[in-house]
């Protein structure tokens, strides 16, 4: 039966294919067979489960896969020491056959480890240079490109805005120089004022006692005086 599917891809669909790869990375599987696990689960083909990975939602889950490998190491070590201490309690002499079994075992391990590794970068060939056109979905590709130009149009809106704020705070950088510029005139005009204030305080204060000073003179001037029989002076009035 041929895999026809025409429907865009559900936030549940692509949990399903981050879930089924990450277990088959933390297990020892290959992405390939996970790739195909997920397209018999939603009626889609290996190569569009694929594509959706590689383009869509393996850039989510970067550090979830770094975690997957982890593990699958732990669990590759842990298997080698329970294989060392079961030889060592069981004994190599007394038990030959458990002893070629483990070596076989570790034979197939490390066969199982290279042919991961092989197939581990077969994937990361096909995660280089997507899968030919011929075996994508057209509303996979579609979605792509859409992705594509939303992410341009983002970088042009977002350099614009950048070019429009660095405009506005070269203006508002300009008019504090000058508000700075007219409050140095400004305190200099305000101490020029003081000054002349002070000046004409001094002027007024002169005036003011030469004034007094000329009304003592004329007092002075215009009083007459006589001597009485004890020989004191007094002021006789005009």
């Amino acid at each position: 039966m041929t895999k026809v599917r025409q429907d865009a891809w559900s936030h549940e669909d692509d949990l399903l294919l981050a879930e089924t790869v990450l277990r088959h990375i933390r297990e020892g599987g290959t992405q390939l067979e996970a790739f195909e696990e997920v397209g018999d689960h939603l009626n889609r083909t290996g190569a569009a489960c694929g594509f959706r990975w590689n383009a869509i939602v393996r850039r989510k889950y970067e550090q979830a896969i770094a975690i997957a490998k982890k593990q699958r190491k732990q669990m590759k070590r842990a298997e080698l020491k329970q294989a060392k201490a079961a030889r060592k309690s069981t004994g190599l002499r007394r038990q030959p056959e458990f002893y070629t079994e483990s070596l076989n075992l570790d034979v197939e391990n490390k066969s199982t480890s290279i042919q991961n590794t092989l197939t581990d970068s077969q994937v990361v060939e096909t995660e280089s240079y997507p899968v030919e056109p011929t075996s994508i979905q057209l509303h996979d590709v579609i979605h792509y490109l859409q992705t594509l130009d939303l992410h341009g149009q983002s970088s042009d809106r977002l350099t614009k805005e950048n070019q429009q704020l660095k405009e506005e705070n070269s203006k508002l950088t300009n008019k504090i120089k000058d508000l700075e510029t007219q409050i140095v005139k400004l305190k200099e005009k305000q101490l020029t004022i003081e000054e002349d204030y002070q000046s004409l305080i001094g002027i007024m204060d002169r005036a003011r006692r030469m004034v007094a000073l000329k009304d003592d003179e004329d007092e002075l001037m215009g009083s007459t005086f006589k001597m009485d029989k004890n020989g004191n002076l007094e002021k006789i009035a005009r």
